[in-house]
């Protein structure tokens, strides 16, 4: 008589089976990715370990192939990044202006989508016309601004002087006091767009039967948008978040167009920039760059972290 095999012993097969052919799986997704993984080690991996070695060196852009050790004198030193005015004034802005930009851009995005997520004939022209101002360059855009805010001859004077809104010419990208939130708004017209069609993209994700439901039950729309709307939508909210936070926190070609050198709304990428080319001093520079690259990797895992944890709340 033939022994018959138990079902834990077929299960228990099954399960092998199983587990080898994921495994399989993930050996050849390693081997597919491998290429792209080595063009990225060449292509990001090579320079940013060149960068954080020449931030330990005093090298200089006049004498490249002379260098010299210095350990963390770039960092902490007498006249180190750690202790200049310039480089935590330059983070300050920079702080300010991602905290500010990204905020207005997700409230003001959120309304835009919930207009354009109404049924409505013009709706696919509206969202055509929503994205020019995403569309160009960002150079343009703040060269564009800049001439329109010029306080001599730009139109946004013109017409708040002949409506009466100020009795004299507004210096927006001069004055300290105005130059770094007139970038923020120049910024939250160039980005909002981009924050609107993504959380437009994950209201169309949410089942139109949990809103015929409320309506049947008479719940009011306030109550609808925050214990059904909100809730669905706040996994692709976050991700806007932190794909314009990263953005926002290596801003550069806005505030060098519109400000270049002003001390009031210089950002960290303008600092680098500043330290690199224009004084030359590579070693200084790269310790600048270095710190705001691991600034950025620790938001970026804070920010994952946070999706995550709100992303298991909304499910649960």
């Amino acid at each position: 008589m033939n022994p018959v095999a138990s079902p834990l012993a077929k299960t228990g097969k099954r399960a092998v089976g199983a587990g080898g052919l994921a495994r399989q799986r993930i050996r050849r997704a390693w081997w597919m990715a491998a290429p792209m993984l080595v063009v990225l080690l060449l292509v990001a991996g090579w320079p940013l370990g060149r960068t954080i070695w020449f931030s330990f060196t005093d090298t200089e852009l006049s004498r490249l192939s002379e260098q010299t050790f210095v350990g963390l004198e770039n960092y902490i030193g007498e006249y180190g990044l750690l202790r200049s005015g310039d480089w935590w004034q330059s983070v300050g802005n920079t702080l300010v202006f991602a905290g500010l930009s990204v905020t207005l851009e997700t409230l003001l995005g959120l309304g835009v989508a919930l207009l354009l997520n109404q049924p409505s004939r013009i709706r696919t022209l509206l969202r055509a016309a929503m994205l020019v101002p995403w569309a160009i360059p960002t150079v343009v855009s703040a060269k564009m601004w800049s001439w329109m805010l010029h306080d001599q001859f730009g139109i946004v004077n013109h017409y708040l002087l002949m409506l009466g809104i100020i009795s004299a010419p507004l210096a927006w990208t001069a004055d300290p006091q105005l130059s770094l939130f007139t970038i923020v708004l120049v910024d939250v017209w160039k980005a909002t767009p981009y924050m609107a069609l993504l959380i437009l993209a994950a209201l169309q994700m949410v089942p139109v039967d949990c809103y015929e439901a409320a309506k049947v039950d008479g719940v009011p729309r306030w109550t609808v948008f925050r214990r059904v709307t909100l809730p669905l939508i706040l996994p692709g909210v976050m991700v806007a978040m932190i794909f314009r936070t990263l953005d926002a926190l290596r801003v550069f070609d806005i505030i060098y167009v519109m400000t270049s050198n002003s001390r009031e709304t210089k950002s960290m990428s303008v600092f680098v920039r500043e330290q690199l080319i224009d004084f030359g001093l590579v070693g200084y520079g790269s310790a600048a760059a270095t710190c705001l690259f691991f600034m950025i990797a620790l938001v970026t895992i804070l920010a994952m972290g946070m999706m995550r944890k709100s992303v298991e709340k909304a499910s649960a």
